[in-house]
């Protein structure tokens, strides 16, 4: 079909015709119209040639320019002709070029308008400025959610079809990401390629680094609206706000439990699975969660990282270390209602409340004794089993319970650990002391139950 830029095109070559007619007024009416017939259907044909031409073979396709239609060729076969002279990468057009090179000469010519952050390529600032704008022009037709970039939503898509198309050439695992695989390999390696700068720590993750790098910063750019709390990452971030919300997007598919983080469902999962996938070289013990080995390996190898720096104590787990130091300085945040004792540990609190409650959750299933906490039930249950798992290094003397033992070692150490500060008398056990301490103090705290128990026995 000819186009209309084709029949203006022989309108005004039919008026010029005519006007070169009347001023020829001695060429013959006829010779004219033949003549301006003969011209004008060799234009006409010669814009199909044209059109035919610029036709892309394989879409049918029609294209003005020649370079557009290069360009469309090109994205079908592959193919790449401008190539950098520096490291033989190929790019599709000059402009990709021109840009590729600022990237080996170091300049960074795209400056973002709001926070002056300099990019390389144009298209990676056009990125960037939609976290400024809040863009998301990518959205999911299952659960409609939308992101700002495409390979983001490409991602997405897999956690809806299962697709995991990233491979493990080691141990077959696969994954929905890349970097997720990335990372994974380096489990297999040992290797840790990202070294901070300031203390020669490695990293197998960029993020990670990026994270440690803030505690020499101290730069906490992501700020909480609501409650003014400050965060190193803008993911850290997004799920603290779920606090304050509520949402819990994650939800399992087998009992429909939800969860504020992806990473909390997986774990979950393996509840359901009961998969372990970190595995104990040593003993073949295997675990849930990969935090959890590494605490594990700490009992083969000895491992106490974290120190006191008061009484230089060692313990292999941060939070034993941020328990003992209340100890030294008295803290006790967490308060009963009831009574208004307070304790070092929230776990204290727990099983003191269930003194109140009269709660024994914890129950043997040999003689249906029931206990306050898991600890007690666990000693208890050698009584059954005639179990002594710790045993004295000096003599060789097994004990049901480690305290036990450890009053035991006091008896080759020679040390009485526990000091009265009235009379300055010492004891092995601190429950010797707390005995001891009422004969200064005049407190009975069992006077009435030995009175009701002595008029029990006169009765």
């Amino acid at each position: 079909m000819c186009e209309l830029q084709n029949n203006y095109d022989q309108h005004e070559i039919y008026k010029h015709l005519c006007t070169r007619g009347e001023e020829h007024q001695s060429t013959s009416d006829v010779h004219k119209r033949s003549s301006m017939r003969r011209y004008v259907s060799k234009k006409h044909l010669q814009s199909h040639r044209e059109e035919q031409a610029l036709a892309c073979d394989v879409c049918k396709k029609i294209f003005k320019c020649p370079n557009a239609l290069k360009l469309q060729v090109c994205s079908y076969t592959g193919k790449k002709p401008f190539t950098c002279d520096v490291c033989n990468k190929t790019s599709m057009t000059s402009g990709d070029l021109n840009e590729h090179l600022h990237t080996h000469a170091g300049q960074q010519p795209f400056i973002c308008g709001v926070c002056k952050k300099s990019f390389t390529l144009s298209r990676n600032l056009k990125l960037h400025l939609r976290i400024h704008s809040g863009e998301r022009p990518y959205e999911c037709d299952v659960c409609k959610k939308s992101f700002r970039w495409s390979g983001a939503l490409k991602e997405h898509l897999r956690t809806h079809t299962g697709e995991r198309p990233f491979e493990c050439d080691v141990c077959k695992k696969s994954f929905n990401l890349s970097g997720t695989l990335k990372y994974h390999l380096s489990t297999h390696s040992g290797e840790r390629q990202y070294k901070c700068d300031v203390c020669k720590k490695f990293f197998k993750r960029s993020s990670a680094l990026r994270e440690h790098l803030c505690t020499h910063t101290g730069e906490r750019p992501f700020k909480c609206d609501i409650c003014k709390q400050f965060f190193t990452l803008s993911g850290n971030l997004k799920k603290h706000l779920r606090c304050h919300t509520g949402e819990q997007p994650f939800k399992c598919d087998l009992c429909k439990k939800s969860f504020n983080e992806s990473s909390a469902l997986k774990l979950h999962r393996r509840t359901h699975t009961g998969e372990r996938p970190y595995k104990c070289d040593v003993c073949k013990k295997s675990f849930k969660q990969s935090n959890h080995l590494k605490y594990h390996l700490r009992t083969h190898t000895g491992d106490h990282p974290f120190t006191c720096d008061i009484c230089n104590k060692s313990f292999k787990w941060s939070n034993n270390l941020k328990v003992h130091l209340r100890t030294h300085t008295g803290e006790r945040p967490y308060k009963c209602d009831v009574c208004k004792k307070s304790f070092t540990q929230s776990i204290g609190l727990k099983c003191h409340l269930r003194t109140h409650t009269g709660e024994r959750p914890y129950k043997c299933d040999v003689c249906k004794k029931s206990f306050n906490t898991s600890s007690y039930l666990t000693s208890h249950l050698r009584i059954h089993t005639g179990e002594q798992p710790y045993k004295c290094d000096v003599c060789k003397k097994p004990f049901k319970q480690s305290n036990h033992l450890r009053y035991h070692l006091h008896t080759h150490t020679g040390e009485w650990p526990y000091k009265c500060d009235v009379c300055m008398k010492s004891f092995r056990k601190s429950c010797s002391l707390k005995e001891h301490l009422r004969t200064h103090t005049g407190e009975q705290p069992f006077t009435s139950d030995v009175r009701n128990i002595s008029n029990s026995q006169v009765r």
